[in-house]
């Protein structure tokens, strides 16, 4: 049976000024499933907010107090970053990616949606005659919202979708129209979980060299493909893709939130393809004077405005956790594992009740077990299914939220904690009984 009658899910709502659960954003269902913990009593299974599951990791929370210790609170941060955090993601990035990009093309920014905020700012202002973004989904949805801050055009195409009608042919002919400044993808995907393999990367980066495109790469979950892989190990093979290992025009957003479960921190980096960072724009310098190089123009005319640089300290934190990992001593993708186990455990007891991956597959074979996975149960659109699986006190955020053509859910699994998979079995099982499937 349900645990939130229609009336409680009606009531919180209306308290809450949110439509339904299912029409709401990522932010408005964790606000509204706590409201319903907090005002019942009852416990909710949080599994819509994308947050850490674990502590910070204890390098950098050291390295950020000896650096207060040692006065970096008093001085503004240049505003193109620290170098020693400059120099420390050199070395991750070559570590782990075996992409060899010095410290000047490597940007510290606060937290990786900053530098999603930053990038497409940038890139949608360099060519006077096109500023649209295309947006490989489903994807994150707060990228969206920032498209609309910034009146920034965008158009979304399912990657399933091009991957089965021919990848190249497809973004070939979307991306020759003439109208796109940047495409924009995350690896592993949020929310499907499904993966780029380097080969289909390859095909992204000579399509966007052709037609003149900025490649965006969201690469918060680094290394976070468990599927057997091996990627993690630094300076050692193999590597996770990445559109970087072909030049060109790119720019890497990376995150301290979920490898290093350093959310609260909010600090980043982004990664400026050499050729785009020292590339002049006309259009640049039009806007904001000086000779339109990107990288001066990003940091200087669109960064600074934003944040005014990242907070001194959380850059020697990140710095720290990546030289660290760097030496071997600090093994994230070990920590991170435990995401892959708590997701399959979920995904057993959804599907034993009638759910079924709404995601399943990607061009190298069935998706992983990690932070994200979809569901999706007979007779029951995106929005419906958030409804009731809130008033079977599970929590969950809609695809269709997400950019996704399939009906669905988005599943986190970070959130759950040891003693609610129990719990988890019992409301699923009570769901099944309530939704025959027919």
């Amino acid at each position: 049976m349900r645990v939130f009658s229609t009336e409680t899910m009606a009531d919180a709502c209306r308290r809450n000024k949110i439509t339904s659960p299912g029409k709401a954003s990522i932010m408005d269902c964790a606000k509204l499933s706590s409201y319903l913990e907090k005002t019942t009593g009852i416990s909710v299974i949080h599994m819509e907010l994308g947050s850490p599951g674990f502590a910070p990791n204890k390098v950098g929370v050291e390295a950020e107090k000896a650096a207060l210790d040692a006065g970096v609170g008093s001085g503004y941060p240049p505003t193109d970053g620290l170098p020693v955090l400059k120099e420390a993601s050199s070395r991750f990035v070559r570590a782990f990616l075996d992409v060899d990009l010095e410290p000047r093309y490597h940007i510290p920014t606060t937290g990786s949606m900053l530098g999603a905020f930053g990038a497409l700012a940038a890139a949608s202002q360099c060519f006077p005659t096109r500023s649209k973004v295309l947006v490989l989904e489903p994807s994150f949805s707060a990228n969206k919202q920032q498209m609309a801050i910034l009146g920034i055009p965008w158009k979304g195409m399912e990657a399933a979708t091009l991957r089965s009608s021919g990848l190249e042919e497809s973004l070939r002919r979307e991306l020759s129209s003439g109208e796109y400044a940047a495409l924009m993808y995350s690896n592993p995907n949020n929310p499907s979980w499904m993966c780029f393999t380097q080969e289909e990367l390859e095909v992204v980066a000579r399509v966007a060299e052709e037609t003149g495109v900025i490649v965006i790469e969201d690469l918060a979950y680094f290394c976070m493909d468990l599927r057997g892989a091996g990627y993690g190990t630094p300076w050692e093979a193999p590597y996770p893709p990445t559109v970087a290992r072909y030049g060109g025009r790119y720019i890497l957003l990376m995150s301290a939130s979920k490898i290093f479960s350093y959310a609260g921190q909010r600090i980043g980096v982004m990664c400026v393809s050499p050729s785009l960072y020292d590339e002049r724009f006309p259009a640049l310098a039009g806007r904001y004077g000086g000779l339109g190089i990107f990288g001066l123009t990003l940091t200087g005319s669109i960064l600074d405005m934003i944040t005014s640089g990242a907070t001194a300290s959380t850059q020697w934190g990140l710095a720290a956790m990546m030289d660290r990992s760097c030496e071997g001593s600090l093994d994230f993708v070990a920590d991170v594992s435990e995401y892959g186990r708590r997701a399959a455990r979920m995904k057993e007891i959804f599907l034993r009740h009638g759910f079924g991956i709404t995601y399943p597959r990607d061009a190298a074979g069935p998706i992983g077990d990690g932070f994200f996975f979809t569901l999706s149960y007979p007779g029951l659109d995106s929005a419906a299914l958030v409804d009731e699986l809130l008033a079977y006190g599970v929590s969950s955020v809609s695809l269709e939220k997400m950019g996704s053509s399939l009906n669905g859910v988005r599943i986190c699994s970070s959130r759950i904690r040891s003693e609610q998979f129990d719990l988890l079995e019992q409301r699923m099982a009570a769901f099944e009984e309530d939704h025959p499937r027919v």
